[in-house]
């Protein structure tokens, strides 16, 4: 039944969804605030992801509406609900009642692996060509993506086997999963799945807690649904049931985390029960002309279609030629002053670190910025936190070896930098002891040692006057701390390894405020990752003995004790250096971003452009080419399976190729809708491993114009670049 008070905004990409949204904000606020007698209720809003979210609270702010809100994304709506009401939980489900504490995905991933070792080395757990490490990240996915699509913990064997076909391996991840659900709430550990099973499964349809929700909303409004979890389907209908003002907007053509858990066929069954509005496409656009012509020729390609002039191609033999002649073509247009840095993107189906690095050099030295958004680089990546995992090592006995002689010297020479600004761009410039020092002192001053490694006296190394005052002094320094600190952590006096880490940020690196953005987010991202390590070793400890899984955990070689017990604190230091020395990805530390927008160009995936929701006049389009355009952002193992649009059928080869298909052209039509001006497609004839190149948007860029960079030079007194008019093609070629 339709709501006279529940309103369904539909539009494409750039189409004032949001901004819709705000303005029916405002209206129910005018009329909740006439309706108040006392404190009113807060509205409900939800985003899809923390940056939306981030932006929608940033624009409320600046309204002159005033109004009680809380604001949401799905997941994290999720889990502060199962929070508030985990006695209820405990009560319905029989749990230990301990305060909930959530699991990162680094420390899941871990827990998880230990937890199926045995299933792991005897081969029960295993799938063709998937390493141990990418096999556990699968059935925790699925354990996501079931929750997500309200499919339940115990039929997740069965959705395999109807879409998969028969295998024993669906059975052992399903008992997988089982023995992880009772082994994490045990002992009141949550991860991003239980929580949405949780919440889904039990907390929802709960009496008590449907009796609460209901009572502490004025009205919800959500952006862009098309990017929920089908339970949030359920939880908005049960909102709507209980006749609350809704607000909803949904792109028809959006979906972008389709297959890593959202369900866009579900969300769009609430639009029969609002009024539905929808919006046009902005005609400021390229796509607004060209993307759907564009969409075709991808869906169904010609020979030669005639593209746009706005459209150009860049070909070369090589990648590191088209790297080169990609940054040449955005210096000039900047120079020539077409263009704003923050004006230009690069996109591309998967970013590797050669090209960030080539891209990122060439414009700097032209004196042009580059932002790599939402960069995820291993912690262990940084000259800082691997000198602080260096000291962890030296300070607790027993982790010789953890430790090398050029892990040492790095621990030198970065520990030896003085307080500096933070332009400057290298860690190690102007350090008291340079990376040659550093050498000479590892040489002559480190002693190796299993139980206990060391650093002597300055004296010891007989040449100590070549090193010069500065250096000396500063080696000095760094040792009698160091001493200081292993003394006391002989003594019981440091609380944990957070507290000796926090000390030498603030000793070494004076807590980190001279440090540019991206290291103090990295040194950030560190410490968050580093407390939460050990409040979860904690809370592995307050597990009563014996605990009826602990027996199922299998340590690895290198440790000596169970994971419930460590009353050595050198183990847990120890396994925390070999998890991120073995390349740990962290979650983004908050602010997740700057606070000041950069003059940058940016750079980004094609993923991470279209969930950021940018716009830009220039953008090129990197390795238009190659087929990860076509296959480069597939959907999670099993994803198709737990969507409400899955028919139950086994799922083909032929399936997978054509979601890829619709995805590319979602893809093409979102990317076009988000060009200002320009768009160029980069295509070099040969991967980076040598192969040719021969990806589904070759034929656009075979029929947009070429341009060569020696073609594209500044004219005085123009205002837009010129590019010289080529040939006309033959006609029949």
């Amino acid at each position: 039944m339709t709501s006279s008070l529940a309103y369904w905004i539909s539009g494409g990409t750039r189409s004032g969804k949001s901004t819709r949204l705000l303005q029916q904000f405002a209206t129910f606020a005018e009329r909740f605030a006439v309706d108040a007698a006392d404190a009113p209720l807060p509205m409900l809003m939800f985003a899809a992801t923390g940056d939306n979210r981030l932006d929608l609270v940033e624009r409320l702010t600046a309204s002159s509406q005033m109004y009680p809100v809380v604001s949401a994304t799905p997941l994290g709506f999720f889990q502060d609900e199962v929070i508030l009401f985990y006695p209820l939980l405990v009560e319905h489900l029989g749990i230990p009642a301990r305060f909930p504490l959530r699991l990162r995905p680094e420390t899941e991933q871990e827990l998880a692996t230990r937890l199926w070792q045995p299933d792991l080395e005897n081969g029960d757990l295993a799938l063709e060509g998937i390493t141990d490490y990418f096999l556990v990240r699968r059935v925790l996915d699925l354990l996501q993506l079931a929750a997500s699509g309200g499919v339940a913990l115990d039929d997740i064997p069965t959705v395999l086997r109807d879409g998969f076909g028969e295998s024993p391996v669906w059975e052992v991840m399903g008992r997988g999963l089982t023995r992880w659900w009772d082994w994490c709430l045990e002992r009141g550990l949550l991860t991003y799945g239980l929580v949405t099973m949780l919440y889904g499964r039990y907390l929802l349809p709960h009496p008590d807690y449907q009796h609460h929700l209901r009572q502490r909303y004025r009205a919800v409004l959500a952006d862009d649904v098309d990017e929920y979890p089908a339970i949030a389907h359920t939880l908005f209908d049960f909102l709507l049931d209980a006749d609350l003002p809704a607000c909803f907007t949904y792109n028809p053509e959006g979906g972008i985390r389709r297959g890593l858990g959202a369900d866009p066929d579900a969300l769009i069954l609430l639009q029969a029960r609002c009024q539905v509005e929808c919006l046009d496409i902005p005609p400021d656009t390229l796509g607004a002309e060209w993307a759907e012509t564009l969409v075709g020729w991808v869906r169904e390609p010609v020979l030669m279609p005639q593209m746009p002039d706005a459209i150009r191609s860049l070909q070369t033999t090589s990648r590191a030629q088209l790297l080169r002649q990609t940054a040449d073509i955005i210096a000039a247009g900047v120079q020539a002053g077409w263009v704003q840095p923050k004006e230009v993107a690069i996109i591309g189906p998967g970013l590797d670190a050669i090209a960030r690095y080539t891209l990122r050099e060439i414009l700097s030295r032209k004196e042009i910025a580059v932002e790599a958004l939402n960069e995820q680089e291993p912690l262990v990546g940084s000259p800082t936190i691997r000198a602080l995992l260096t000291l962890l090592a030296l300070v607790y006995p027993g982790l010789g070896d953890l430790l090398e002689g050029g892990a040492i010297a790095e621990l030198l020479a970065v520990l030896s930098q003085p307080a500096r600004p933070a332009t400057h761009p290298s860690i190690l410039e102007q350090a008291h002891i340079d990376p040659v020092r550093a050498g000479l002192l590892v040489d002559h001053c480190f002693v190796p040692d299993r139980d206990h490694p060391r650093l002597l006296p300055v004296t010891a190394f007989p040449r100590w006057d070549r090193l010069g005052y500065r250096a000396a002094q500063s080696y000095e320094q760094i040792r009698d701390w160091i001493d200081a600190q292993r003394q006391q952590q002989q003594q019981r006096l440091l609380l944990n390894p957070v507290t000796l880490l926090d000390r030498a940020i603030q000793h070494f690196l004076l807590g980190g405020s001279h440090l540019p953005y991206d290291r103090l987010s990295a040194l950030r991202e560190f410490m968050e990752t580093a407390q939460h390590y050990w409040d979860v070793n904690a809370r592995l400890q307050q597990v009563p003995d014996p605990s009826p899984l602990a027996s199922d955990i299998q340590a690895p070689p290198a440790q000596a004790q169970s994971l419930k017990s460590r009353p050595n604190p050198s183990i847990s230091v120890g396994h925390f250096i070999r998890l991120l020395r073995n390349g740990t990805l962290t979650a983004d530390p908050y602010p997740a971003r700057p606070l000041t927008e950069r003059n940058a160009v940016t750079l980004a995936t094609i993923y991470q452009y279209r969930i950021a929701r940018l716009f830009h006049r220039w953008q090129f389009w990197l390795d238009a080419g190659s087929a990860l355009w076509l296959t480069g952002s597939s959907d999670l193992f099993g994803a198709p399976l737990m969507r409400s649009a899955w028919n139950g059928r086994p799922w083909t080869t032929a399936d997978a190729l054509l979601a890829d298909q619709h995805r590319l052209e979602r893809q093409v039509r979102d990317l076009l809708l988000r060009t200002g001006e320009r768009l160029y497609l980069c295509h070099s004839d040969l991967a980076t491993t040598g192969q040719e190149q021969t990806g589904s948007l070759l034929t656009l860029v075979n029929a947009a114009q070429p341009l060569a960079p020696e073609e594209y030079q500044p004219q005085q007194n123009s205002e837009e670049p010129t590019i010289r008019s080529h040939n006309p093609m033959p006609e029949g070629l």
